[in-house]
């Protein structure tokens, strides 16, 4: 016979640690029942309570009761089973795995190893191969691409523009604006094919292209707020025509900053002049090949996920319809970016000769 109720003290450190081990999506189901029956248990619920909300018996309870007091939060895993055991990898044969993966290329034509090509040329097992990479965290099939900046003053704008970000100038409105070019508007030729249980939408391959515009959008710091302009072409005009109606919006000597990239079309002598007339405008220009630094860039993702990329536009009017359609929704609940740069040693440099 179990006792009914349960006086188990829990420290903050033993909270944390079942309250990850509950949350976490990797957690087994098995595991993620133990830790919670030992939270109830804590919490000061009796056997007959833990058994109840967790459908389990008093032998369950007790036994990882038990397993807790003696182990703490690590003996609530599974111990190791008996059985067949994996072959050890010698270090030897380890060392030559890792070395030809990051050093020696396969036999030309070929671009990268692969786990049964490397393990053909080592002689061993494809299993072999995926663990020692597995342990070393190497996965030669992935490829990211990068863009390094040239730009001499690249810290000093970065922190330029960092600075807008997390210490505005008080009393003033800082914006994040770029455009977002060719926007095609495509029109399916064949009917699309709905969700099902089962199948995802589908589109038909064949479509007719109307045209494209570009959309001009600045992007409110302090707010979120999304101030958009679709336009036929991206000229330095039609970027002065949205800087006219940006600034309409605020009183003659309202401290303005607008961070933005180093497009031909924001340089020009008509822009310039445009921002002598009027001297509470302030331009930030972020780094060359840096549009990460860009906000609006967030932003412009998520436009292209739930509008563009599976959009269907009858014309460049239903787009631009679309798209205006879109930034009003998005200014019901829009809310300020939460810009984090935690670690500048993340920046890819490159390697001069």
């Amino acid at each position: 016979m179990f006792a009914t109720t349960m006086d188990l003290r829990l420290t903050p450190a033993d909270d944390t640690d079942l309250a990850r081990l509950v949350r976490a999506t990797s957690t087994p189901a098995g595991i993620a029942r133990r830790a919670r029956c030992i939270q109830l248990l804590g919490a000061g619920h009796t056997y007959e309570a833990v058994r109840t909300t967790l459908a389990v018996t008093d032998r369950y309870i007790a036994r990882w009761k038990r397993r807790f007091v003696e182990g703490g939060v690590l003996a609530l895993v599974d111990a190791p089973r008996a059985g067949r055991q994996d072959h050890r990898i010698s270090p030897r044969l380890e060392a030559k795995i890792l070395h030809l993966t990051q050093h020696e290329p396969p036999p030309a034509p070929l671009t990268h190893w692969t786990s049964r090509r490397l393990a053909a040329r080592v002689g061993t097992s494809n299993s072999t191969v995926l663990r020692v990479w597995q342990r070393a965290g190497l996965r030669p099939h992935r490829l990211e691409r990068y863009v390094t900046s040239p730009d001499p003053d690249f810290e000093t704008k970065a922190a330029d523009v960092i600075g807008l970000y997390l210490n505005p100038p008080a009393h003033a409105v800082v914006f994040s604006v770029d455009e977002k070019t060719a926007i095609q508007a495509l029109d399916r030729l064949d009917p699309v094919l709905p969700l099902s249980p089962g199948r995802a939408e589908r589109h038909g391959f064949e479509y007719y292209r109307h045209g494209t515009l570009s959309l001009y959008a600045a992007l409110e710091v302090g707010t979120g707020r999304v101030d958009g302009m679709p336009a036929a072409r991206h000229t330095s005009a039609e970027f002065q025509r949205f800087l006219d109606r940006l600034v309409d919006r605020y009183p003659r000597r309202q401290e303005i900053h607008v961070i933005l990239d180093n497009l031909s079309a924001h340089k020009t002598k008509a822009v310039t002049a445009w921002l002598a007339a009027h001297p509470n405008v302030h331009f930030h220009f972020t780094p060359t090949y840096s549009s990460w630094l860009n906000q609006v860039e967030l932003w412009f993702a998520k436009i292209e996920r739930d509008v563009i990329a599976r959009g269907i536009f009858t014309s460049t009017a239903d787009l631009a319809r679309k798209l205006r359609r879109y930034i009003t929704l998005h200014n019901k609940t829009c809310q300020p970016i939460a810009w984090t740069y935690d670690n500048p040693k993340h920046r890819v440099r490159a390697i001069k000769n």
